[in-house]
């Protein structure tokens, strides 16, 4: 209920502003149309995305700035979105629908990991209820994980949101789509809440992680909605606190931990929670999978009341995880090590 209320006192700011020109000001919203944002899906609009960003970002008067996206179609070229801010908290309200290029060519010379970026912000709320379209399909085309021998092939597409070295944040009421690879990354944060998320992509679109989260602590993911290509969720290496409960998966490979160790990495992964999660279709339901090279541990992981239909896997550990299931050589050590429990799982599995 507070949501929406926050929704609704913010879409009456919005329209004050058509009414007063002027007023965004001192009502502390920047709506991006203000800043030269043409909204007709075609044309760029990513400059000024950049400008209500900065006016909201820097303004030293603005206690709680709230940055609007209306309800219209927003193409946007690669962006970061840069902190620190000077207010406590600030805001970034999606009600339309912001779509990325269709070219893969619109990331040359820029990080193809990344489309929408936001890093380095204390109080970050980013809030629906649009869309995140990631028009991911001419990237997959020429993904090397299906397309092996294709002469330039992409092993790393871009995430369609990622949030890089954020502070006591969340995201909530966003629809995302078709995103090139994982959807939503989260990595160096500390005190993230992610809420009512609906993430869809194609069931053989390839690295379409639904969220992802590395080197990140305290983190609360709930009520999730997500049918991907990949992991559904999955946790990285270097994190801990976390809570996933209530989600749906499907299609898409399951919750997961891991992999972890990749390149000999040293992995700390301790005190993952995972409840209440409703699994169709899927390939695996509560998941672990490491490199044989790496090191480390996996402390205080409870997977419990995993509810499954046609899930090919409902438990599985593998420390022999490899790209190419059965490619990689079996070696005799396995140096990570596990201290979990797997509670009410695969009671209801269905074959």
């Amino acid at each position: 209920m507070g949501g929406s209320g926050t929704i609704v006192l913010i879409l009456g700011l919005v329209s004050a502003t058509m009414s007063c020109s002027n007023s965004y000001k001192s009502l502390h919203i920047f709506n991006v149309l203000d800043y030269g944002a043409l909204s007709n899906g075609i044309t760029d609009d990513s400059k000024a995305f950049l400008k209500a960003w900065t006016a909201a970002c820097d303004n030293p008067r603005a206690e709680n700035p709230t940055v609007v996206i209306p309800n219209r179609n927003f193409l946007l070229n690669p962006v970061v979105f840069r902190g620190p801010c000077q207010a406590k908290n600030i805001n970034f309200l999606i009600l339309g629908r912001i779509l990325a290029p269709t070219s893969t060519t619109a990331w040359e010379g820029l990080n193809p990991s990344q489309w929408l970026a936001f890093q380095g912000i204390t109080g970050l709320n980013i809030a629906g209820p649009g869309w995140i379209d990631g028009r991911g399909s001419g990237w997959w085309d020429q993904s090397c994980k299906y397309h092996p021998t294709l002469e330039g092939c992409t092993k790393l597409a871009p995430t369609a949101v990622k949030l890089v070295s954020c502070k006591n944040s969340s995201l909530s009421d966003i629809h995302f789509i078709n995103s090139s690879q994982t959807h939503v990354l989260i990595m160096l944060c500390d005190g993230i809440k992610i809420s009512d998320l609906t993430i869809q992509a194609p069931y053989n679109s390839p690295n379409t992680d639904g969220i992802h989260v590395h080197a990140s602590q305290n983190l609360i993911i709930n009520n999730i909605v997500i049918g991907t290509g990949d992991d559904c969720i999955s946790i990285g290496d270097y994190t801990s606190n976390v809570q996933i409960s209530q989600i749906q998966c499907g299609p898409g490979h399951g919750i997961s931990i891991g992999s972890l160790g990749r390149g000999g990495n040293s992995v700390q992964v301790e005190n993952i929670y995972v409840s209440r999660v409703y699994l169709n279709g899927t390939t695996n339901g509560a998941r672990i999978k490491t490199w044989q090279v790496g090191n480390g541990y996996v402390r205080g992981a409870i997977f419990e009341q995993f509810y499954c239909t046609y899930v090919k896997n409902p438990i599985i550990i593998d420390q022999n995880y490899c790209f190419i299931r059965g490619a990689c050589q079996e070696l005799s050590n396995h140096c990570l090590y596990w201290n979990f429990i797997v509670e009410n799982s695969a009671k209801v599995c269905q074959t």
